[in-house]
């Protein structure tokens, strides 16, 4: 008989409350979905009595003492039979307080839809679909410390990102269950990070989705060719036959991944949606999703002004992270830095767009940053603005950029040393003084006439020399030293 047949009649619910008062254990766990509104009428006494004397004595009353004052008499079960099918009442009796609340909850909302109280008509149906019981009571420190952190090691470690010198930041990688978060300005590359970390996951063999708020599914699916080709996305089609037979040979070898492309403003119920779909129609497990990106996306439970960013962001960070905590997805998104970010070398978090609601509820959040020298050399910095499981919060490393195929890697041993937050100051203070120069026109000589004193003559006027190249390049040397010494 399927869930939705089942009919709790009195005697189902007779022997639900022989159950919890023949057991204190089944009680206290049934306490929180216990009420006597579920029951019939003439149980509701019952069922409200017994719930009130385990509040306030916490135990069972007697069946004496339930006949004396609901006149309902109940059988105290054998604990052979409550040994045997305990499992089998925690299952029914979840189910059973789970559609009563449905069914007085579509009841109430009658009313509510009527008067065009939708919001209201939702919260009433998602708190009866969440009733349930307490599925783990946690864990006993001291009991076992090895096999929790084996635990720890062998189910819920690190997942490398497939960047080592991220991985040792992080202690391994992200964990399942964890929001993280790659946030840049525009242009920094925040996609083309989220699109290689999608690749190196399924590249490990794990199966995940892409789902991509701003460009098209074959403008991403392109790029990731062009990475894992190693060559520009305009030599694709020069070589489609080569790369057609390519990536369908790593294919064979990687896990599944699914870019998907969905219009700005989704919610998080949209995306729950998809993946329980897209699991139950293909038979597939998601390990990882990748969403470009968090600010493009709308809150489930309220509804709020666009302008309000705070707050949008801070809901919706909220319900990305349950959902990864729930269905223990690997999961990761990007964020936009704000016009102050764009001046700033090193990022902290005035510069996350929509404040700190984002990085208080992340676990980990990465800013990218990148200047002309360092794309010149083929490098991007990434700078640690929060870990919640490391120590790595305000370091920075680097990593290499090809900006040919797009593809970022570790690294090599023998690289150049990549350039320095004052290589980026000292090509600020450059490009700012060649800047200045260009924009004065005869910027070596100007005339001025002065005025008449002793021993000047005003028939021959003498030129007024500006600064030079060679004093400018001191003068920004100087400048480095200063904001190097206030750093």
């Amino acid at each position: 008989m399927s869930n939705i047949e089942k009919d709790y009649g009195v005697k189902t619910q007779m022997l639900f409350l022989q159950y919890l008062v023949s057991d204190n254990e089944l009680l206290s766990r049934c306490q929180n979905v216990l009420e006597s509104a579920y029951f019939t009428r003439s149980l509701q006494a019952t069922a409200e009595f017994i719930k009130e004397y385990a509040g306030k004595y916490s135990s069972c009353p007697s069946v004496a003492q339930i006949d004396a004052v609901t006149s309902t008499t109940l059988t105290i079960l054998p604990p052979a039979q409550i040994v045997r099918e305990k499992e089998w009442f925690l299952t029914e009796f979840e189910q059973f307080a789970r559609h009563k609340a449905l069914e007085k909850a579509i009841l109430t909302s009658a009313d509510l839809l009527d008067k065009q109280r939708y919001g209201e008509v939702e919260k009433l149906i998602k708190d009866a679909s969440n009733i349930g019981l307490p599925k783990s009571f946690g864990t006993d420190y001291y009991a076992d410390p090895m096999g929790r952190l084996m635990l720890l090691k062998n189910q819920n470690g690190g997942t490398s990102t497939g960047w080592k010198t991220i991985d040792e930041k992080l202690y391994g990688g992200f964990n399942r269950g964890e929001l993280n978060i790659f946030a840049g300005g525009s242009g920094a590359g925040k996609s083309l990070f989220l699109q290689n970390l999608a690749l190196n996951w399924s590249l490990q063999g794990l199966n995940g989705v892409y789902f991509s708020l701003e460009l098209s599914e074959g403008l991403c699916s392109m790029r990731m060719d062009a990475m894992l080709m190693g060559i520009a996305t305009k030599e694709i089609y020069k070589n489609i036959d080569d790369v057609d037979l390519q990536i369908k040979m790593k294919g064979k070898k990687a896990g599944k991944l699914q870019i998907v492309q969905l219009t700005a403003g989704i919610t998080v119920n949209d995306l729950k949606s998809w993946l329980k779909e897209f699991q139950i129609q293909h038979n597939r497990k998601i390990d990882f999703v990748v969403v470009d990106y968090l600010d493009l996306m709308s809150p489930v439970s309220v509804k709020i002004s666009a302008e309000n960013t705070f707050i949008k962001d801070k809901y919706v960070s909220e319900e990305l992270r349950a959902m990864a905590v729930q269905d223990r997805y690997l999961f990761c998104t990007a964020s936009q830095l704000n016009r102050g970010a764009v001046e700033s070398v090193e990022f902290d978090h005035s510069h996350i767009s929509g404040g700190l609601s984002k990085i208080q509820t992340a676990d980990n959040v990465i800013g990218i940053f990148n200047s002309m020298t360092m794309r010149e050399r083929g490098r991007v910095q990434l700078q640690f603005m929060k870990t919640r499981s490391s120590s790595a919060v305000g370091t920075k490393i680097e990593l290499e950029f090809n900006t040919t195929s797009l593809r970022i890697t570790d690294l090599d041993e023998d690289s150049p040393d990549a350039p320095t937050t004052a290589d980026v100051l000292h090509d600020r203070l450059r490009r700012q003084a060649q800047t200045e120069s260009t924009s004065t026109p005869n910027a070596s000589t100007t005339w001025e006439r002065p005025k008449a004193r002793e021993g000047f003559s005003l028939e021959n006027p003498q030129p007024k020399t500006e600064p030079s190249i060679t004093m400018r390049t001191m003068d920004s040397n100087s400048k480095l030293n200063n904001l190097l010494k206030k750093s």
